[in-house]
């Protein structure tokens, strides 16, 4: 894959699950890494695992929904390396609840981590691009975003407003050498598939592990999806090879849905 060895990227959330997977795949493309997230031992972890890749890597504790952080976590990556190449908005939340009980802080919540979180961060990190002429932004969004849900309402819309600031983002800064595109993953053998999983079951008069059967059931390639298959497209999204890609949602899930 060309283009980032030497390169610097951020990514938040980097410290389980989707976010390790990216972040580990990156250093071993050559990338160093900075590791936004709240869970610093995890994080601390994944930086081991990328200096065991032969890269250098930052821990540093981010709550993307609040401002001073992200700030914080910029300020850190340019003292620590000098420079910002790639940004990967992986940090995320998700509720499950029946669309009548959802309430407003529930709401708010998912919107501030997910949307708020990821347009801030590009706007933290988008001045120094635009500096340097150039820049890769990825942001993690789901096939929530594509999809109807009965559980989880309020993260389907978070991840489709992901889709749409990537979006406008591609368009209001091509010309000026920024890519921004997001991925789409589908059912991911993560801890937070396992925690949908065990509050939307429930919901569905489901028992826990039929829910996510049922759902891996309508897989066209038939299993769940490995966190490292999400990695290997963000690889790929922030390299030399994706050059002319910009403004899309791209799915990963394994042919779930078709568009």
């Amino acid at each position: 894959m060309r283009g980032l060895k030497d390169k610097v990227a951020i990514v938040t959330g980097g410290g389980q699950g989707i976010g390790r997977a990216i972040v580990v795949r990156l250093a071993q493309e050559g990338a160093d890494v900075v590791i936004g997230d709240l869970n610093t031992d995890a994080a601390s972890a994944v930086a081991d695992e990328v200096q065991a890749a032969g890269r250098r890597a930052l821990v540093v504790r981010t709550d993307v929904a609040q401002a001073k952080d992200r700030r914080a976590l910029v300020d850190a990556a340019l003292a620590k390396f000098g420079k910002i190449d790639i940004l990967v908005n992986n940090a995320g939340i998700v509720r499950v609840s029946d669309p009548l009980k959802i309430t407003e802080e529930e709401w708010d919540l998912i919107q501030a981590v997910n949307v708020k979180g990821t347009y801030f961060t590009c706007q933290a990190v988008l001045p120094h691009m635009l500096e340097r002429g150039q820049g890769k932004i990825v942001n993690l969004a789901s096939i929530a975003a594509k999809a109807g849900s009965t559980t989880f309402i309020h993260y389907n819309v978070s991840k489709a407003s992901v889709v749409a600031l990537t979006r406008n983002l591609a368009v209001a800064y091509g010309k000026r050498g920024i890519n921004v595109n997001c991925v789409c993953p589908g059912i991911v053998d993560t801890e937070m598939w396992a925690k949908i999983d065990r509050e939307t079951a429930p919901l569905m008069g489901m028992q826990p592990g039929e829910f996510t059967k049922h759902r891996v059931g309508t897989i066209a390639l038939g299993r769940m999806e490995r966190p490292e298959e999400v990695g290997d497209v963000v690889a790929f999204l922030c390299s030399d090879d994706a050059r002319y890609i910009t403004g899309q949602a791209i799915n990963v899930e394994g042919g779930i849905i078709f568009h």
